[in-house]
């Protein structure tokens, strides 16, 4: 596996909690402007443009990526972005709670993604692609970091261990509660960046935690570059797997498809337990919370295995009428960041039928997927914490 270090446009050091942002694909247009709202110096205004144009402004409409453009350019001319002078990679740490996890930001090549190096364990949707690739075209630049993970490696460990005993570039706490620090890890001579390099040669795969279409845009934007200069790489944070978080991500069902109370449970109960079993899922429903238990067959495979892809298969699916959960209308995702509110609130309120909190899947899940070249059903992932953008943009032009 290939990095390669890349000179940042990053805030500098007193607006750095002011730039950083949560990612543009977690929130809606009502929600990025209401986190903007008084606050000139967000990456809101860039990732999420549309913010700062008339209402009904398209996010992936001509005038929208010319926004974005402009909001980038303004907040590099007032000095808020600075450009560092030389190459670096930067180490990441995001605290949440008792939990921590600390990456490396560097760049990525987009030969090793589409050599299937960078491993995916989720489709894309062609739409957003298009979306993200037109963002860097008109930007020249990532502006958001994909997230990757690999297997633990203890030289890697340690050259992060070193950088993080030096002073941070960053320190806060966004006010989601959750910390940001970072640190830079130069290159040139007896600088432990250069090491960087030979260790992750050493690495023989990482896998696509977060940021597929970002990937898949960055590889369309090299392609049609013909990789040359900064086009072939982009931008990333890689994690080491142990470190990483991920929750679940809930199911909320508009109706049931035409049944009553009665026949839905009935269906449910010739392929669910009602209590603790081998495999759990929870259901709300009537306003009240039931345990879900299953067995998983000797013979499922590692995809029809995961407690989503039994729900899809057996309930959803078969029952509920979900067929194509990536394109129906009557289903929709909350992460599980989220908490069981966010579905009581949905079922309660009449938005829903029905809601079904997943346990989560494990990264080594994840990961065995990614090996056997197989794909995930859609969220079926929810990391948390998100990396924040803004921190770090890769310019390609």
């Amino acid at each position: 596996m290939k990095i390669h270090p890349f000179a940042a446009v990053r805030p500098n050091a007193s607006d750095a909690a002011l730039v950083a942002s949560v990612p543009y694909d977690v929130v809606d247009t009502a929600e990025a402007k209401a986190l903007a709202a008084g606050n000139p110096k967000s990456f809101l205004h860039v990732s999420r443009p549309e913010i700062d144009l008339p209402d009904g402004t398209a996010c992936s409409s001509p005038e929208a990526y010319a926004q974005a453009r402009r909001a980038l350019d303004a907040l590099r001319a007032d000095g808020t972005l600075v450009q560092d002078a030389e190459p670096k990679y930067y180490a990441y740490r995001q605290t949440m709670g008792s939990h921590s996890q600390t990456g490396i930001v560097a760049c990525f090549d987009t030969q090793d993604y589409l050599a299937g190096v960078l491993k995916q364990h989720e489709k894309t949707r062609k739409d957003k692609e298009d979306d993200r690739t037109r963002h860097i075209e008109t930007l020249e630049a990532h502006t958001g970091p994909a997230f990757l993970t690999y297997r633990d490696d203890k030289a890697i460990d340690a050259i992060v261990a070193d950088a993080c005993r030096t002073a941070p570039l960053y320190d806060f706490v966004a006010p989601d509660g959750i910390g940001h620090t970072v640190w830079e890890i130069a290159t040139g001579a007896s600088c432990r960046g250069d090491e960087l390099q030979e260790l992750f040669a050493r690495i023989p795969v990482a896998y696509i935690a977060d940021g597929h279409h970002r990937s898949a845009a960055a590889s369309r934007y090299a392609q049609a570059h013909d990789f040359a200069g900064e086009s072939r790489w982009f931008m990333a944070t890689i994690f080491p797997a142990s470190q990483l978080k991920i929750l679940a991500y809930n199911r909320l069902v508009a109706d049931l498809n035409g049944l009553s109370d009665y026949e839905f449970m009935s269906r449910l109960s010739e392929h669910f337990d009602i209590g603790k079993g081998e495999r759990n899922c929870r259901m709300y429903f009537n306003g009240r919370w039931t345990d879900l238990s299953w067995k998983i067959p000797a013979n499922a495979d590692v995809v029809s295995a995961l407690d989503v892809s039994y729900l899809q298969d057996k309930l959803l699916a078969p029952v509920l009428g979900i067929d194509d959960p990536r394109t129906n209308q009557r289903i929709s995702f909350v992460g599980g960041i989220r908490g069981d509110a966010e579905l009581e609130k949905a079922v309660d309120s009449g938005k829903a039928a029905v809601a079904f909190a997943m346990e989560p899947v494990t990264v080594e899940e994840m990961m065995a997927i990614a090996d056997a070249g197989a794909i995930m059903p859609p969220k079926s992932t929810w990391f948390e914490p998100k990396l924040r953008s803004g921190l770090f943009v890769h310019t390609v032009a």
